[in-house]
């Protein structure tokens, strides 16, 4: 390549068998093709401990099968007796966590429980898909059961018929109440120019409202997209965790994962590695079990709310000082001085520069944003939790799913006068919980349901609070999630007082929506004609 870019010298043979594994042999930039990850990763692990380019990498420690006029190998095998070798030294030996991050792993986890899907999508380093309570109706039976976790001991106890009966009981009353709520919306909802799209998103409203008489028990499908070093770290969660089916499922993963990357996952099953990890994670819980129960034993009621429980009290004047940083040559400190004594109408025009003309909700501020932090508590739904739980640059801790806080019936359900019927159902379940939590304190919380309120914390920076807010208020949103990140923004502008945080983000929700999901199924009707 002619230019600012030196062309490697290639036999015609190597330029051939080149083309097989990269998308460009001349190219400064080049796509790795036809290669097992573990080749791959192994070849960008080399990087650091060589001279030589990659492509010359490949052929001479990869591809170079010391016989010449011997092909290479096939390219499902290519490279890999040389990978597994170097992963077996660098990775077990070394502990060299970064090499585990230069592959990724499609996985399906299926059937599983609420609590366990939230298990699952702890770690940050990887990407999740969550099968949707909005647009699936929960009302086939698999196997004559309707779709929520057995569990083996649990259900060879003496317990087995009293779970059985209180889950039965909920999903029953999930599909009873759907004609008559749906009937009831349709009446006394606003017409609307589609009616085809009135009808989607009635359906779809229906859904989101009765989502909370499921209980956590209910099974769903989670998609997971990660590197080697995440799945490592969610297998060995999973072998820590209280709930017996997350330790169950620990397996499962791991012998799906050992059958198609086991040489990043060389130190999961050693006792002085892997096994001494578990230890510490289940220890150091346990401890703090105690802890908590000797410092704190009450079990404290809440209602639904917000409170915004720390902030920075400087956080803007940090948002601008670090906004300023890259562009200046002074220090921080120096630069939070030249900041405070400013003008509001300075600090406003400053302000508008640092977020500049944002057309979309997706045009987000530098990470000068990110200087300025929140925590917040909140107590809601927990149907409402897992959906701000997926959001992975925020931090969340949550308290175990119990029914001490109380739920709330929606009140276009107690509306449609089906309200009596939610109550007897739930509490059925809650008096089986009640039974059974004195065996099995763990898998009693399957029989709590999505709408029984949780207490948690979200701690998150201002960058990230302006891409939760916004992307959780707007109209097609769920009416519990909307309510919660609503009220953070106006925690963040009249109570830490952040009005220019809050003002920037200008693409919030604000509005009381009457039916969430009719401008998106118009959008896509118009679309597709």
């Amino acid at each position: 390549m002619a230019g600012a870019y030196h062309a490697e010298t290639f036999t015609a043979d190597e330029r051939a068998v080149l083309a097989r594994h990269v998308s460009d042999v001349d190219s400064p930039v080049f796509v790795l093709t036809n290669l097992p990850q573990v080749t791959s990763a192994a070849l960008f692990a080399r990087y650091s401990r060589s001279a030589k380019s990659l492509r010359r990498l490949l052929l001479d420690e990869f591809l170079n099968s010391g016989d010449a006029g011997v092909a290479p190998p096939l390219a499902a095998e290519t490279g890999k007796a040389r990978a597994s070798d170097l992963f077996g030294r660098v990775l077990a030996e070394y502990g060299d966590d970064s090499v585990a991050q230069l592959a990724g792993v499609h996985v399906a986890c299926e059937q599983v429980s609420q609590p366990l899907a939230k298990a699952i999508e702890w770690g940050r380093l990887a990407g999740y898909l969550e099968q949707s309570t909005r647009y699936i109706a929960y009302t086939d039976r698999r196997d004559g059961h309707y779709r929520y976790h057995r569990d083996p001991e649990l259900m060879a106890s003496s317990h087995g018929d009293d779970y059985t009966a209180a889950l039965d009981g909920l999903f029953d009353t999930y599909i009873s109440l759907q004609g008559p709520l749906r009937t009831h919306l349709d009446a006394t909802l606003p017409a609307e120019a589609d009616q085809a799209a009135r009808r989607r998103a009635v359906r779809a409203l229906t859904l989101d409202l009765l989502r909370g008489i499921l209980p956590a028990g209910t099974v769903s499908n989670v998609g997971v997209f990660g590197s080697p070093q995440a799945f490592e770290q969610l297998v060995l969660r999973l072998r820590a965790h209280r709930l017996p089916e997350a330790r169950a499922y620990a397996e499962l993963l791991n012998t799906q994962l050992q059958g198609v990357i086991p040489e990043f996952l060389t130190r999961l099953d050693r006792p002085d590695r892997g096994g001494e990890w578990v230890h510490y994670l289940r220890e150091t819980a346990r401890e703090l079990e105690g802890d908590a129960a000797a410092l704190a034993p009450e079990r404290e009621w809440a209602p639904d709310g917000v409170t915004l429980v720390d902030w920075n009290r400087d956080g803007e004047n940090r948002i601008l000082a670090a906004a300023l940083f890259p562009h200046s040559q002074a220090s921080e400190e120096r630069l939070l001085a030249a900041v405070r004594p400013l003008s509001e109408a300075r600090r406003a025009a400053l302000f508008a520069a640092v977020v500049g003309e944002r057309r979309n909700r997706r045009h987000r501020p530098g990470r000068g944003f990110e200087h300025c932090e929140y925590t917040f508590e909140v107590v809601s739904d927990y149907g409402a939790f897992r959906d701000l739980q997926r959001h992975r640059m925020l931090t969340i801790q949550w308290q175990e799913l119990t029914p001490a806080l109380g739920y709330a019936i929606p009140r276009e359900v107690d509306a449609a006068g089906l309200a009596t019927r939610w109550r007897d159902a739930v509490g059925a379940a809650e008096a089986a919980h009640q039974r059974i939590a004195a065996h099995f304190p763990q898998q009693a919380q399957y029989l709590v349901t999505l709408g029984h309120r949780v207490r948690y914390l979200i701690k998150l920076n201002a960058r990230e609070a302006m891409h939760l807010i916004e992307l959780r208020t707007s109209p097609q949103g769920h009416p519990s999630y909307r309510r919660v990140c609503q009220e953070m923004h106006r925690l963040i502008d009249e109570v830490a007082g952040h009005h220019l945080v809050a003002g920037a983000m200008r693409f919030l929700g604000s509005d009381d929506v009457h039916l969430p999901r009719y401008e998106a199924e118009a959008r896509v009707a118009a679309s597709s004609d």
